[in-house]
């Protein structure tokens, strides 16, 4: 026998857990020994609760080492097949320039950022997406858009919620555009249904169904290529006391005139073709833009300007008292989150090529639509429409299968309307070869396309022709070289703290190690370029990825059937609550409509509830911040008859594992209700206790928590939903699904079959890289760490709440009223003063006003977390030299806190140090400096601004 270790042990001596997992072994030791545990297996044991322990270790393949896991993504992307995708109906291939692609979609500077709710360490991805609210904004010819939805199916039926509620006397139908994408028209119908919306599907070509209308939405240009003016329209849906909403495409909006121009109330799309890849359907920016008058009813984040305490221009979230959290069950939408990252590469797109860049894309793509219609004509095909834009419907008889079979074999992706129609759509990414191609499949040879250029004109109308100005900001005209952009996306990104600065310990929101190996397989052409519509036999590779991750959801979860569609953890939620619905429903259960929601929930599970056309019921929390079990039997036996589910956190929002989980499910289910156990904090769950078995009916896990799909700066997400056997029937179905069996049912939750799929492979490289093992080491490492904090910092802040065996789960939460009584230091002083300390600040006030919640994640090591320790505790003795009247709150540098560079230079009359102010761990060398000082919130929503300020504004205040 050899001395030497066997390959086996040499391949697995450098595991993907090791570069995952922050905490060395002696790290580990040493905070057990801290904390009085010999092992994390003890820890563990008197951690999570035994009645929720899972009964065996995960069945998952076993951890394969980075080299291995991306050779076969590479292998699975190889599956797919691309072609040269023509199929139009929303999506189309783009050229992602790649100053932008290396340096946004592909840079941790951007895809690690967290949701901006600190605008002084964000003003980089701020100025971007107030980039995009211009772009839309100018583009439509409306004065507000919103900061991106998450597609454009969801941005449709956001838009009908809308116009609903911001004109309550309105009544009617809502009424769509027969010739809208199929599946726009498919989401809104699920969402209208669910909120007892009428929906009525027309031709608009013959004007509008008689009766009062509630709103209408028109496409332009159609699904079928067709460009109708919305002007006599407009003037019709007003009479009547209706909105018009204009599904727009923002490339042909170069070309054609503003639906803003045209009387559109609401304009809104996708911008997924300035520059943002295919991905089997997602994840893609979608807009909305609204008209004077409308724009605090928009749905999703709002980007604005106001002033910092030094006189500057700043960017910030506006109007943030529309978010869930505060509305609750009054809130008439469940965004909470947005595709900044997508919109990021889409401002960027028409911020490199600038408006005659886009005109010029726009007028290719439209040219090459034209000599292709003109050149089937002079074959003898018959093309429908004499106007259009870049999309074509051609006629062929009995054929249409044939030729789109045809054009298939040449590498060509066309689209089958029906038994004698094609569809066919160019891009800037189409060629003379394309347009050969295409013709050889309509059986048509030999034509000289030079020719037919010459003698064809354009297929616009003219009297739709484009007039109104558009990105006249001077951002849309300086950055046209390589050079430009790349110093400017630096120079954005420089501004901002992701987690390639330092750690960001936001409770909730799981801020974990996104690592490259998870993130390299996204840009592969055959996972970026294929398009979501394309024949299943194209898409084997996403196939492949999508059953086997949906099946390791499962096998973590315990539960049976998992979707992956719903696109965002809030639309996760509703996808499971319609599940749900459906289940009553067909169980002949009608009444049943109470959706109890402990009342530290996230605002979202309100929101979603409401939306799934239930009764929310709120049920009281105990003094230990569980949920209120008489409370809850209570709200069951009044609610017995109507009572349809309940939704509640495992951890409980409060960072705790609750001993009453398995009653609380039990009491549930006597009365006849569902348990829908949301998956936000899953992240303490994987490995040692599973939803579905310890009495969940349905959860939505976050990707973009737990299994390591990043934020993106606030999107993009993927929120699936996992339900028991029961419910399965009810998940979310889409008419274009290429599985079959998935086409009929509820009614699709976003406009993809799969929805964000081009971002899975991250969340598959994660499990594939862990294994079972990996992913239950990781969950103790999280615990041990929050649990190390809250004892490090429950000297100097009470720690609010505590679980089985008096310890917290993956996250714990600091109280800061009390100090804020005393002294008057606010828990916004303390995350502000945290920024000069180089950290972003934890959750700020939720579920408590006043507190912090701080979530350190298994990927920070202990020196990081010592660090943060540190400076929470440094914080704490300035609180205390308030306290003791050394410094009022007002003038401490709690207080003047965040410090810019400014305070380096010129007069310094504050009462404290200035050294202490910009260096109060000493000097450093590699010191983040916020780019503005404290923003004032209030006057930015007083003073709303929400499109690209002129330079003059910045230079009044140098």
């Amino acid at each position: 026998m050899s001395d030497h270790p066997s390959l086996t042990e040499l391949d697995a001596a450098l595991p993907f857990v090791d570069r995952h997992i922050g905490l060395r072994p002696a790290d580990v030791e040493a905070m057990l020994s801290r904390l009085g545990f010999a092992s994390l297996d003890a820890l563990m044991e008197a951690a999570v609760p035994g009645g929720i322990r899972a009964g065996a270790e995960l069945e998952l393949p076993p951890a394969q080492t980075e080299d291995a896991v991306a050779r076969e993504l590479r292998a699975i992307a190889a599956e797919n097949t691309p072609g040269e995708p023509m199929i139009g109906l929303g999506y189309h291939a783009t050229i992602t320039p790649p100053v932008i692609r290396r340096n946004v979609l592909e840079d941790p500077s951007w895809y690690t950022a967290y949701t901006p709710y600190q605008p002084e360490i964000s003003q980089g991805r701020l100025e971007a997406l107030i980039n995009f609210q211009t772009v839309i904004g100018d583009l439509t010819g409306l004065p507000t858009a919103n900061a991106s939805l998450l597609d454009e199916g969801t941005a449709a039926a956001e838009a009908m919620t809308l116009v609903r509620r911001a004109n309550r006397k309105a009544t009617g139908p809502f009424v769509v555009d027969s010739d809208a994408l199929p599946q726009t028209i498919e989401v809104v119908r699920t969402r209208a249904a669910a909120m007892g919306i009428d929906v009525v599907v027309a031709d608009l070509a013959d004007g509008l169904p008689d009766g009062e209308v509630c709103g209408v939405l028109l496409q332009y240009p159609g699904a079928s290529g067709r460009v109708l003016d919305p002007r006599e329209l407009a003037e019709d849906v007003s009479a009547r006391g209706g909105m018009l909403v204009v599904a727009a495409d923002l490339l042909a909006l170069t070309l054609l005139e503003a639906p803003g121009a045209l009387g559109a109330d609401v304009v809104v799309g996708s911008s997924q073709r300035f520059g943002v890849p295919l991905f089997y359907g997602g994840p893609h920016a979608g807009y909305m833009a609204v008209a004077a008058g409308l724009e605090r009813h928009l749905p999703g984040r709002l980007v604005g300007v106001s002033v910092d305490a030094e006189g500057r221009p700043a960017y910030r979230l506006a109007l943030q008292t529309r978010e869930q959290h505060i509305r609750r069950d009054k809130a008439t939408s469940n965004i909470c989150t947005a595709q900044v990252l997508l919109a990021v590469v889409a401002s960027m797109y028409a911020v490199y090529h600038g408006p005659e860049g886009l005109r010029a894309i726009a007028a290719r793509t439209h040219r090459y639509a034209a000599v292709l219609a003109a050149a089937l004509r002079d074959a003898g095909v018959e093309v429908a429409h004499e106007k259009f834009f870049d999309t074509l419907t051609v006629r062929v008889p009995g054929r249409a299968d044939e030729v789109v079979a045809a054009a298939h074999a040449l590498g060509v992706q066309l689209r089958p309307v029906d038994a004698d129609t094609v569809g066919i759509s160019t891009s800037e990414a189409t060629t003379r070869e394309t347009l050969g191609r295409v013709l050889r499949a309509f059986g048509v040879d030999g034509v000289d396309l030079d020719a037919v250029d010459q003698a064809t004109g354009d297929g616009l109308p003219d009297e739709l022709r484009r007039t109104t100005p558009y990105l006249t900001h001077e951002v849309f005209t300086s950055h046209h070289s390589e050079t430009q952009m790349l110093r400017y996306l630096r120079r954005l990104s420089a501004r901002d703290y992701a987690l390639d600065r330092g750690m960001i310990p936001l409770g909730s929101c799981t801020m974990k190690l996104n690592a490259t190996t998870e993130m390299e397989p996204v840009s592969l052409p055959g996972f970026a370029d294929l398009h979501p519509f394309a024949p299943a036999e194209d898409a084997a590779g996403y196939r492949r990825l999508v059953d086997q991750l949906e099946g390791w959801l499962a096998e973590v979860t315990g539960y049976d059937r998992v979707s992956i569609q719903p696109n965002a953890g809030s639309q996760g939620e509703l996808a499971g609550l319609l599940a749900i619905r459906g289940y009553h429903r067909a169980n002949g259960d009608l009444a049943r409509d109470v959706c109890l929601i402990p009342s530290s929930a996230h605002g979202t599970n309100a929101a979603s509830a409401v939306m799934a056309g239930m009764r929310v019921v709120v049920v009281k929390a105990a003094d230990d911040g569980a949920v209120d079990l008489d409370d809850l039997r209570a709200q069951c036996e009044k609610h017995a008859d109507a009572l349809a589910a309940i939704m509640v956190t495992y951890p409980s929002t409060h960072g705790a594992y609750e001993d009453t989980i398995t009653e609380l499910c039990r009491i549930v289910h006597d009365h006849g209700g569902q348990v829908y156990v949301d998956g936000a904090n899953l992240n303490a769950l994987l490995g040692f206790a599973k939803p579905g078995e310890f009495g969940g009916d349905v959860s939505h896990l976050n990707l973009h928590k737990t299994f390591c799909i990043p934020h993106g700066g606030g999107g993009p997400g993927v929120g699936p939903v996992a339900v028991r056997e029961h419910l399965a029937p009810y998940l979310p179905s889409h008419g274009m699904h290429p599985e079959a069996d998935r086409r009929e049912g509820i009614g699709p939750i976003s406009a993809a079959p799969y929805g964000s799929a081009g971002i899975l492979p991250i969340s598959w490289a994660y499990i594939r890289l862990m294994g079972g093992a990996g992913l239950t080491r990781a969950t103790a490492a999280a615990v041990l760490s929050a649990n190390y904090v809250a004892a490090r910092l429950g000297e100097h802040f009470p720690v609010l709440y505590r679980g089985h065996g008096g310890l917290v789960a993956h996250e714990c939460i600091l109280d800061v009223r009390g100090l804020t009584k005393d002294t008057g230091v606010t828990v916004d002083d303390v995350a502000k003063r945290l920024i000069d300390y180089g950290f972003h600040a934890p959750t700020m006030s939720f579920p408590v006003a006043g507190t912090l919640m701080v979530e350190p994640t298994e990927s920070e090591d202990l020196a990081e977390i010592d660090r943060f320790c540190d400076a929470m505790i440094a914080i704490k003795a300035e609180v205390d030299r308030v306290a003791a009247g050394e410094w009022s709150a007002e003038e401490s540098p709690l207080r003047g806190a965040p410090h810019t560079t400014r305070a380096l230079a010129g007069e310094w009359d504050r009462a404290y140090d200035r050294d202490l102010a910009v260096f109060p761990t000493g000097p450093d060398p590699d010191k983040y400096w916020p780019p503005v000082a404290r923003i004032d919130q209030a006057y930015g929503d007083r003073n709303l601004v929400c499109a690209c300020p002129p330079l003059e504004a910045f230079a009044e205040q140098s």
